[in-house]
């Protein structure tokens, strides 16, 4: 018996459909899943990418890093839409087995290698190694192998003259939410400073007593290695400094207050090195931050508007911060070019990151707290005098989100009624015709 006769003969069976349902609903709501937390965080998303093309040795590629996020966060929406209510049920599974063929076996090589240790599939929203992701492929790849098989055994929720509809919908809602996410913040922030954070822990105890770490970057023909600072090697053998990141670990008894906005142990350094985060973000005091990710990208069209929100905070007695990964002589161009009159710190790249989407991105803190945070493209034009604490009102990402989810959803409610009501209307006319003839 051949396997193509076994698939026909259990086709029509009952717990076949049920377990083709279940299957799409599985491998569905998974594609939606992944697709829905790259799609709200497309800065992240781009980062992660820029990770894997780095990884790769496609250094030469990192500009399409965005595009490529957007575009594989709404193609993984929108297969896990098609494959979830049937919709092409021969095509979505197909199309889905092509796009696993080529993550899978990334995921197994970065796996191998660790270059990428945490593979960004489901955003900043759930973290899986590696290894964990390939096997979560693996898993997928047995669905939709089944779906290839049996998808056609069980009807579509929509008719095939409205399936190009079923995917037109769930397209604008993942390029609205991709919108807000890269204009203003993400409608979900999974990171770990949301709003109404303390981006600062304050500890007591012996505090002021910690040892400052810092691991050196070094370049030789065209490689980097990392030093501590008891094994930093010799310029004069043709090494060349980069950069060094910093972290503070804590020496003697410290303990953290017991606080439901306690902070994190972020890391702000001045020019000479030195550790000053207690000094520029402590409390008691209205601060604006300026967030420069990647400070040659900000663009000279940028410094009107920093240096215009600069002296309407200064006037409102709020002090104006920018922090930066970038180097020594990067900063110092930009002083030049902009004229900022702000002063500007060193921060690690990665932490940068997480506090706030964008470049620049701006960040309001109270005593230490974040208010709201926003990229400097979303704000509107600020004029003196300015009320920091409502500058960000504008934009509530929870509203937002509600308003989407709920026109996504009536969207495809309405479209479902009135593809389908003729069935129903067929069924109860079958139904009462029936009844009339056994009378």
């Amino acid at each position: 018996m051949t396997i193509k006769a076994i698939i026909n003969a259990v086709k029509g069976e009952k717990w076949c459909r049920l377990l083709t349902v279940l299957m799409r609903l599985t491998v569905g709501g998974v594609f939606i899943f992944s697709g829905f937390s790259k799609g709200i965080d497309p800065w992240g998303t781009s980062y992660k990418v820029t990770d894997y093309l780095s990884a790769m040795g496609l250094e030469q590629w990192t500009g399409t890093a965005l595009f490529i996020a957007v575009a594989l966060a709404a193609l993984e929406f929108l297969l896990g839409i098609a494959v979830a209510v049937g919709a092409y049920r021969r095509g979505a599974p197909l199309l889905a087995l092509l796009l696993l063929l080529v993550m899978t076996p990334l995921t197994l090589w970065t796996a191998i290698t660790g270059s990428v240790p945490d593979c960004g599939c489901f955003g900043d929203a759930l973290h899986l190694s590696s290894w964990a992701t390939f096997g979560k492929n693996l898993l997928l790849l047995l669905g939709v192998v089944y779906l290839l098989a049996f998808n056609k055994s069980v009807h579509s929720i929509y008719g095939p003259a409205v399936q190009w509809i079923v995917m037109a919908i769930p397209f604008a809602l993942v390029m609205a939410i991709a919108y807000y996410g890269y204009f203003y913040q993400p409608l979900i922030d999974h990171r770990p400073y949301p709003v109404g954070t303390r981006l600062v822990a304050t500890a007591t105890g012996d505090s002021d007593e910690s040892e400052d770490e810092y691991t050196f970057i070094y370049s030789k023909n065209g490689e980097e290695h990392e030093f501590s600072i008891d094994s930093l090697p010799d310029e004069e053998d043709g090494w060349q400094y980069v950069t060094r990141y910093h972290s503070r670990r804590p020496h003697g008894n410290v303990i953290v207050q017991d606080d439901s906005e306690q902070g994190s142990d972020i890391a702000i350094l001045d020019d000479e090195g030195s550790d000053v985060t207690l000094d520029v973000l402590g409390d008691s005091r209205r601060t604006v931050l300026l967030l420069f990710p990647d400070l040659p990208r900000v663009g000279v069209v940028n410094s009107f508007a920093l240096n215009e929100l600069n002296d309407a905070a200064l006037v409102s007695q709020a002090d104006v911060v920018a922090l930066t990964p970038a180097s020594a002589q990067e900063i110092e161009q930009w002083q030049d070019i902009s004229m900022a009159s702000y002063p500007i710190y060193n921060m690690d790249d990665s932490e940068l990151k997480m506090v706030a989407r964008g470049n620049p991105a701006v960040v309001y803190l109270q005593d230490g707290v974040i208010q709201w945070k926003r990229t400097l493209s979303s704000l509107a034009d600020v004029e003196q005098p300015i009320e920091l604490a409502q500058l960000g009102d504008d934009y509530d990402a929870d509203a937002i989100l509600t308003r989407l989810m709920l026109a996504f959803m009536a969207a495809m409610l309405a479209l479902l009624a009135i593809n389908r009501t003729h069935l129903l209307v067929r069924y109860f006319y079958y139904k009462r015709n029936h009844k009339k003839k056994k009378i």
